[in-house]
């Protein structure tokens, strides 16, 4: 069996051995990296292998999943002259998530938990409870209510306990936090369990090996915990590292115009967030309605060091956004327009892009919440 890497906290320097069910630093409570530093595959040598995520096995933690669906390997499509979108939603559990979450469920085969608990606005919660069921883990996933009902119901059939929390998404992390905090729990949390990350960078290789080697000048990338733009960002430097890529591509962060610490942070010139967590106002971006992002200071220094720059788009504009995609046989949920929102003709990077090549990721299915104006169609 793979030797697992251990684990450090990013901010204070405190160690976690591999095979540890802490979730988090001891010290400060922050959440983990992984001591690990992989070397990509070329190009070439990667012909002929499996045709999913795992065919990058060299720069995975955990090489091999038992508990795989296939996940991963999800196309590219034109949306513009220069800017493409990759159909994240053609997944297993349809979201992006699965990148993550297979890699969590591998890990917690590993680890032998007795249960697996994890907090969701919706599509992680899913695609925990989807590969825990593969993996034949009792798991339990805390949501906020109000949480679409089309995602519960999704979360309940694959046999995960649903824990339905009064009050935002901040009191359910707290929730999930309780009870990871028992022994004998594995928390499968996307936001601190780094291992998550270390999928959701698979979605880089991925675009690597199909524009033959390269990268587009911007990855456009939504942030509400900022899952898929620090996997990105881990990607991006090992690609580079390994001499595989010449240059970076600049990342650019989207976050709903009612929910945006971060785009705030970056507009003040801030490190972190400071102050106390705002709820802000409902937006039909759910999935990215993060008030206090726990990596927040990961993820600005990540788009800082890029060259990239935040981004908000209105409710206007994720309704449009929305509309557009679906008349272009795209149907997405309303979180995963983000990108496209910020992107599109009128969007705030429209004149930002000038010409440069963009990959927008469309990371869920329309059927998990449907249209965000109904009445519009």
């Amino acid at each position: 069996m793979t030797v697992l890497p251990g684990c450090y906290c990013p901010l204070d320097g405190t160690r976690v051995p591999s095979g540890s069910l802490d979730w988090c630093c001891p010290a400060c409570r922050g959440p983990l990296d992984l001591d690990y530093s992989p070397t990509p595959a070329p190009l070439k040598s990667l012909a002929g292998r499996v045709n999913s995520l795992w065919r990058y096995a060299e720069c995975l933690p955990i090489p091999v999943a038992e508990c795989s669906l296939g996940e991963g390997r999800t196309p590219v499509v034109g949306l513009t002259d220069t800017v493409s979108a990759k159909l994240d939603f053609l997944m297993p559990t349809l979201s992006f998530k699965d990148r993550g979450a297979v890699m969590l469920a591998a890990l917690a085969t590993r680890l032998g938990p007795e249960r697996v608990v994890a907090d969701s606005s919706g599509n992680a919660g899913t695609a925990v409870a989807a590969y825990c069921a593969r993996a034949r883990l009792p798991c339990s996933v805390y949501v906020p209510e109000g949480t679409s009902a089309k995602k519960m119901e999704q979360i309940g059939a694959h046999g995960a306990r649903l824990e339905v929390v009064a009050g935002d998404r901040e009191a359910t992390a707290r929730a999930a936090r309780e009870a990871a905090d028992e022994a004998g729990v594995f928390y499968a949390s996307h936001v601190y369990n780094p291992y998550f990350l270390h999928g959701t960078k698979t979605y880089v290789h991925e675009l690597w090996e199909d524009l033959g080697g390269r990268l587009p000048d911007v990855l456009v990338l939504p942030v509400g915990n900022g899952t898929l733009l620090l996997g990105a960002a881990l990607a991006v430097a090992e690609l580079h590292t390994a001499g595989l890529i010449d240059r970076r591509p600049a990342l650019h962060a989207v976050q709903a115009a009612n929910v945006a610490p971060l785009a705030a942070a970056w507009r003040a010139g801030a490190d972190d967030l400071t102050g106390e967590a705002v709820a802000g106002e409902p937006t039909f971006a759910e999935g990215i309605a993060i008030a206090r992002p726990p990596r927040a200071r990961q993820i600005l220094r990540a788009v800082r060091e890029s060259g990239g720059a935040f981004h908000t788009v209105t409710e206007d504009q994720i309704r449009h956004a929305q509309l557009d995609l679906a008349s272009r046989g795209l149907f997405v949920e309303s979180t995963g327009v983000a990108c496209w929102a910020a992107t599109r003709e009128g969007g705030p990077l429209g004149a930002v892009l000038n010409g440069r090549a963009a990959v927008v990721p469309l990371c869920g299915a329309g059927l998990k919440t449907g249209l965000a104006d109904p009445e519009a169609v």
